[in-house]
Formats: structure tokens, C-alpha cells, sequence
């Protein structure tokens, strides 16, 4: 008889308790934020993943009272300040704010100290890049991409590229070239974009793929041809170059994204919280201009909607890096 009694108390204590957590949370949530939220960038300062932090921390903050910091923590292509989010508590007060990178680093390097998929709660993809742009040297006798694809096939590796490095963005992109064309156009490994970029200028490399707001002002100069741009739709910077799939590469396609993940773990009233706030933000026309100068397209996608592109460009980029006999670090 005790224990019957015993246990419908704690039942009734149970019962009672439950409406006072439920407002407890919900009054959490209404607090929310009390204080800076970090934003944690995986690069070093003055990238344009720098941009889309500002830019959105400047528009978000007037909103919820409290600031957004950028915290830049570069290294092993990303993954350091990946793991400093993935360790940190997951109170609302951290946010990894990457690229497409988060993506592809499991397949470039040999582990990783987190998990891309169960250590992280996507908040929301924010922006796509308007895709990268293929360029050549003026001396480069292709004059669209399919005068390049026959260059290439007509004199197997004596074509090359430059890249920002092993594993890179770049180096992916235009080996996704290569397995969708046929072609072997023969990769230069940089230290960086500029270093590339200098080479590719003078004529000691053939080509590359990169960020368009890095080539315009040489393809306005005439210093690099402009063949195609690896997104689905052109850019309205050079509005008379075509993608690269309607240039005659079908199916072929490389867009960067830019996203914002907490902790896993976090409450839910949070992420829905700031993610309305990055879908108000891109009402502005304003901020559409803006980010549209800078070379990207807001997004601002549904947590599950951005879940759904994560798990498949892991898996997109796991296929490319096998198929291409990249080794991992």
C-alpha cells in the first residue's frame, strides 16, 4: 500500500512539474539572446566569409538587443574552428559560420575531431556563391568551352591549372571538370588564391576556376578570357558568359554555399529564432544588393532543407575525391 501511494505521489509531482518546465523553457526562449553571440569563422580575417558575418551581424544585432562577434579561428582547412564549435556548450551563444568546406573536409582529411553531421545543429543555409568562373589566359587558343574541352583531349596533360591548394574549393571544382568532360588538364598547387592568380596572369599557367569577384576587374581588362561560370544560372557581372552545363558540359555544376550550424544539442526555440531573423534580414532589398556585389545569393533555407544539402554534398564529395584518387591528409 506505501509504495502504491509512494508512487502515485511522485506521479502527481511529476504532473504538477511539467507545465512549469514547459513555461521555464518557454520563457528561456523569449529571453533569447541575453547576450553577444559569437560567430565562429574557421579562416583567417578579411575572406569573404568575413562579409557575410558582418553583414548579417549588422542587420541582426538592432533586431535582438545583443551583438554578433566574428571569431576567426583558421587552420587545417577549416576543421579547427569547426571543433571549437562542436566542444562548445550548446547554449545559443556559439555559431559556426562556414562554407561548402564542411562538406568536403571529410573526405580530404584522414579523420576529423568532430563529426560534420551529428556535432552540429544546421540553423540555416544563408547564401550560395553566384558560382565560380572558369578563366584562361588570353595565349590559351579556347574561346568557349568547348574549344576547350578539345584542346584538352587533343593534348592530354599539357593543359594546367592552379589551385589554392590540395583539396581546396578550386582543385575540386575543376576536377569535377575533368571527370565530366574527360579531360586531364594537369593541377599547379598554390599556397593561396593570389600566388595562382599571379602565375595565371603572366601566362606561366593555363587556367583556373575561381571566385568571380576575384577575376572581373582582369576579364574587364582583358588580362583573362572568361569561358563559364559553374553555377545553374549566369552571373549578372558578366551576363554574356554562359554556365558551364549551357555551354555545352551538361550536368555539370560547383557552387559554394555559406551556412550557420550551433552545437548539436541545442534548443530548438533557438535555431528557429535566428534563422527568422536571417530570412527578415534578406527582406531588405538592400541587403540583396549588397551581397549580390559581393558575388552571392541569399538563401536562407529551412534548418532541414540545409540538413538535406550537408548530407548530400558530403556525399557528392566523397564519390569526387574517390573517383579522382585523391589521397587524404
Amino acid at each position: 500500500m506505501f509504495r502504491l501511494r509512494s508512487g502515485l505521489f511522485w506521479c502527481a509531482v511529476l504532473i504538477a512539474c511539467a507545465p512549469a518546465a514547459s513555461f521555464g523553457q518557454q520563457q528561456a526562449a523569449k529571453d533569447y539572446p541575453s547576450k553577444s553571440i559569437r560567430l565562429v569563422v574557421p579562416y583567417a580575417p578579411g575572406g569573404g566569409i568575413d562579409f557575410v558575418g558582418h553583414a548579417l551581424g549588422q542587420k541582426i544585432a538592432p533586431v535582438i538587443g545583443q551583438n554578433l562577434f566574428l571569431d576567426n579561428r583558421p587552420g587545417a582547412g577549416g576543421s579547427i574552428g569547426a571543433d571549437v564549435v562542436a566542444k562548445s556548450k550548446p547554449d545559443g551563444y556559439t555559431i559556426l559560420l562556414t562554407s561548402s568546406a564542411h562538406a568536403s573536409l571529410p573526405s580530404i582529411y584522414k579523420s576529423l575531431p568532430y563529426d560534420p553531421v551529428k556535432d552540429f545543429t544546421p540553423i540555416s543555409l544563408v547564401a550560395n556563391s553566384v558560382g565560380f568562373v572558369l578563366v584562361v589566359h588570353p595565349s590559351v587558343p579556347a574561346r568557349s568551352v568547348k574549344e576547350l574541352i578539345a584542346l584538352a583531349k587533343a593534348q592530354p596533360g599539357k593543359l594546367n591549372y592552379g589551385s589554392s591548394g590540395v583539396g581546396g574549393v578550386i582543385q575540386l571544382a575543376v576536377e569535377a571538370f575533368n571527370l565530366t568532360a574527360g579531360t586531364k588538364i594537369a593541377h599547379v598547387p598554390y599556397k593561396g588564391v593570389a600566388q595562382a592568380m599571379i602565375d595565371l596572369l603572366s601566362g606561366r599557367i593555363d587556367l583556373t576556376i575561381s571566385p568571380g569577384t576575384v577575376v572581373l576587374p582582369h576579364i574587364q581588362s582583358g588580362k583573362l578570357r572568361a569561358l563559364g561560370i559553374t553555377a545553374t544560372v549566369r552571373w549578372s557581372a558578366l551576363p554574356e558568359v554562359p554556365t558551364i552545363d549551357e555551354a555545352g558540359l551538361k550536368g555539370y555544376k560547383y557552387v559554394v554555399w555559406y551556412g550557420m550550424w550551433f552545437p548539436a544539442g541545442a534548443p530548438t526555440e533557438y535555431v528557429t529564432r535566428i534563422r527568422a531573423e536571417v530570412v527578415k534580414a534578406f527582406e531588405d532589398p538592400e541587403m540583396k544588393r549588397t551581397f549580390a556585389e559581393q558575388g552571392y545569393v541569399p538563401v536562407a533555407s529551412t534548418p532541414q532543407e540545409f540538413s538535406k544539402t550537408i548530407v548530400e554534398d558530403i556525399e557528392f564529395h566523397r564519390k569526387l575525391v574517390a573517383r579522382i584518387g585523391l589521397t587524404p591528409q
